[in-house]
């Protein structure tokens, strides 16, 4: 491959690792798909069925839910504007977005945390019915994930001080981008509720 062509790839796709690294992910993602269709096709069948513990009308609320659908999709868009700079070479820009995105992410687990404990003074558990196991089953591996990102992120932002945009931290960037706006399926949990 001639090295104009190389570098006429976005930096993290410059090098054969880094090519396979950003494949490996996209397997990993497939699988994650995987495991979150199972989660929320358990949800949907056992949704209604509490037996005598809370109905999910009476303890979901509609305000709560859009600020956290508009927390998840506002991330997902700060995070491509990170990438974006990132691309332009601006280190300064991508941090900044990357923060921004770290803010979001932190509030939405805030509301998650908060909902969570709601709950379970309202006597929803996850002993409480099916229903309510599959719910936190399902929304507390999406909390899971989202906490893994921000620590993920943190890190980042360390190595984009330290180092600076290389072939390995855009690399890491493109993938965690990637993974933020996959987050966006929890979107639809959201409008299931």
């Amino acid at each position: 491959m001639s090295e104009q062509h190389v570098e006429s790839r976005p930096l993290e796709y410059q090098s054969e690792q880094g090519r396979l690294n950003i494949l490996g992910f996209w397997i990993f993602l497939a699988a994650e798909l995987a495991l979150f269709a199972t989660l929320f096709a358990t949800y949907a069948v056992l949704f209604g069925r509490t037996a005598g513990a809370p109905e999910s009308g009476e303890l979901f609320e509609a305000k709560d839910t859009l600020i956290m659908t508009f927390l998840l999709l506002t991330s997902s868009f700060t995070c491509g504007i990170a990438i974006h700079e990132m691309r332009r070479g601006a280190r300064n820009s991508l941090m900044t977005w990357l923060v921004i995105t770290l803010i979001l992410g932190f509030c939405f687990l805030g509301f998650e945390v908060n909902e969570f404990a709601t709950y379970v003074q309202e006597g929803a558990t996850l002993q409480s019915s099916a229903f309510w196991s599959g719910f936190f089953i399902l929304a507390g591996t999406h909390g899971l994930h989202v906490t893994l990102g921000t620590v993920w992120m943190i890190c980042l932002l360390i190595q984009l001080g330290q180092r600076g945009i290389t072939k390995i931290t855009s690399r890491k960037v493109f993938i965690i981008g990637s993974t933020f706006a996959a987050q966006t399926r929890q979107v639809y949990l959201d409008i299931v509720r």
